[in-house]
């Protein structure tokens, strides 16, 4: 059993350890002596993706240790790893990890840490790993909630401090095409900025069928995707990726205030937890600009994943299709990568250069504002930045093992509660 105490505060035994010695990766392999050595906590599908990427960013780059609360999910994903990489992953049985404290063991094992797990945990993993004076590459999103946040980005500002990279899984931010088309964009191709449309639209995740032996908890960890304490709903899941673009279109400032409104039309039955399938917000900035966010998970319907923004002088298309249209006719020629491989290999290359990256900035303003697009969405309510900011929801457990009591149960007919807009309150 993992209790709250230990597990908020189990990164000061190694805090005090780390203290007196540098990385391999910051000292040792500066030198060009050795290998860098990653280490991946949570094993899922974005984990194991994850890894791949950090591999495809060097063969200097050894996977050495794995961690998830899961143990099928370490042993498939080392076989599938080993399968495509078989010359980089070097996971003995002794560091494939399974539990709630696993991730402080792969923490000591690496040079580098890949934080891929369940999305309410990734504050207390990024405080562990800064602590431990580790680089670190972690998943969107970087808080569910304000006092997580918090935490995450005390960590982020700490890595600058120590010289550490901090590399966020806010992967359009590493695309050269969506790159290039709002730095134009920001040049003023486009004139002054007046609306940024931005559009998610897709199918539920995945489900996995709740078994007769599984205890509540462990079936909610098994559907983490579909537990709001877990996951923060597709706000922070899904329209974060999207936000975070229109987000950097208008300079990363935080808007003044939000609106919006959102619910649970069609994915009714239990198994899909207590979110919502729908959502469209409205974010105010003082420029007398808004950000419009659309957000759909609904089977049977148009999908897209667009972004438009609209100017006084002409329009800008994104992602996919990266295009100016208007006073500036532009499209984007230069070269295609992966976004997913880019944003790894400029956090390896920091840190063989010592040009370390550090992503905290704009890691906190979008995390914020996909917390800030559920508070409205939830709630009904017209909420300010500086309001959401004083939240003090807080979705940490006192307990975390596969026998806790969850902080939602489903009633007699198997349904969890969902937030009602105009009852829910703001907390």
């Amino acid at each position: 059993m993992t209790t709250r105490r230990n597990f908020l505060k189990s990164t000061l035994a190694a805090t005090a350890a780390a203290s007196t010695t540098l990385s391999l990766a910051r000292s040792s392999h500066a030198a060009g002596s050795d290998k860098i050595k990653i280490g991946l906590i949570g094993c899922g599908g974005r984990g194991s993706g994850a890894a791949v990427n950090a591999m495809n960013a060097g063969p200097d780059v050894t996977l050495v240790a794995m961690a998830d609360i899961f143990e099928d999910r370490v042993t498939g994903a080392r076989q599938r790893l080993k399968e495509l990489k078989p010359d980089q992953v070097a996971v003995d049985d002794d560091h494939m990890f399974v539990g709630f404290d696993a991730y402080q063991k792969v923490i000591d094992s690496a040079d580098v840490v890949l934080i891929a797990a369940a999305s309410h945990f990734h504050p207390v993993y990024l405080k562990a790993a800064v602590a431990a004076n580790k680089h670190v590459f972690c998943e969107k999103p970087h808080g569910l909630d304000v006092p997580g946040l918090k935490i995450a980005m005390a960590a982020g500002e700490e890595a600058k401090k120590k010289n550490l990279t901090l590399v966020s899984g806010l992967c359009w931010r590493y695309d050269l095409g969506v790159r290039e088309t709002i730095k134009r964009v920001q040049d003023g191709a486009i004139g002054d900025v007046i609306n940024v449309q931005e559009n998610y639209l897709t199918r539920p995740y995945i489900l996995r069928e709740r078994q007769p032996e599984w205890s509540e908890m462990y079936y909610q960890y098994q559907n983490w995707y579909h537990f709001n304490w877990l996951s923060g709903d597709q706000t922070a899941q899904q329209l974060i990726h999207s936000i975070d673009k229109g987000s950097w279109i208008l300079g990363d400032v935080p808007p003044l205030k939000a609106w919006g409104m959102g619910g649970r039309q069609v994915c009714l039955d239990p198994k899909y937890g207590d979110q919502f399938d729908h959502f469209a917000v409205v974010f105010e900035y003082a420029s007398g600009a808004r950000m419009f966010g659309f957000c759909r998970d609904i089977p049977n319907c148009y999908n897209g994943t667009t972004d438009v923004v609209f100017g006084s002088k002409g329009q800008a298309y994104l992602p996919t299709r990266c295009k100016i249209t208007g006073a500036t006719e532009w499209e984007y020629d230069g070269p295609k990568v992966s976004m997913y491989d880019q944003e790894h290999k400029e956090l390896f290359d920091g840190i063989r250069s010592g040009n370390y990256v550090n992503n905290t900035s704009y890691m906190f303003t979008s995390s914020m504002l996909a917390i800030l697009a559920q508070m409205v969405c939830y709630t009904g309510k017209e909420i300010t930045w500086e309001q959401a900011m004083q939240s003090t929801l807080d979705f940490t457990q006192k307990e975390y093992s596969f026998d806790a009591e969850p902080p939602v149960k489903p009633d007699a007919a198997g349904n969890y509660a969902t937030a009602m807009p105009g009852i829910t309150p703001f907390a």
